[in-house]
């Protein structure tokens, strides 16, 4: 049985990706100007279902793809100091964050560890609706200078569309 653990094969694949890697003078910014944010969902290659290369845009990913202080915070750090214009935002269908509520699981950690978890897990109960929410905080945000490029999609896990959030 091999003892071969993930993070091993990833220093692997890594070795042969840097044989070929040519994106060493990259700039900084992103070259399309623009910030995503999205769920962290293993189905989704955000990268590949946009059409984005390396250097294209940057990529901020979560659970849920909500926006929380902490999205906001690279956003910030995207448009002021790097110059991202737009915003995208792609959370997606039978998302796990829609199969609980906060407090069942805070309670479930407290019950195992003593502690409860201050922060918010910000678990949804409606999609679209969540786009819409996610996209009014960034748009409440003082913080972040260009909102007029906003735009929410959910993308389907089984057709690899996406459909915009209005």
């Amino acid at each position: 049985m091999s003892t071969e653990t993930f993070a091993d094969r990833c220093v692997a694949n890594n070795a042969r990706y840097a044989e070929t890697f040519d994106k060493g003078d990259a700039p900084i910014p992103p070259a399309r100007k623009a910030a995503v944010v999205a769920c962290m969902d293993a189905r989704m290659e955000t990268g590949r279902l946009l059409g984005l290369a390396e250097g294209d845009a940057h990529v901020i990913r979560n659970a849920g793809g909500v926006v929380t202080e902490d999205v906001l915070r690279s956003l910030v750090i995207s448009q002021r100091l790097l110059g991202t214009q737009e915003i995208v935002l792609v959370q997606h269908t039978e998302c796990g964050m829609l199969t609980f509520r906060d407090d069942d699981v805070k309670d479930a950690i407290e019950a195992d560890t003593g502690l409860r978890p201050s922060f918010a897990l910000e678990a949804f109960g409606e999609l679209e609706e969540n786009v819409r929410q996610s996209i009014r905080r960034i748009e409440a945000c003082p913080f972040i200078p260009v909102k007029d490029k906003i735009r929410g999609f959910v993308y389907d896990v089984k057709t690899g569309r996406i459909s915009e959030v209005v």
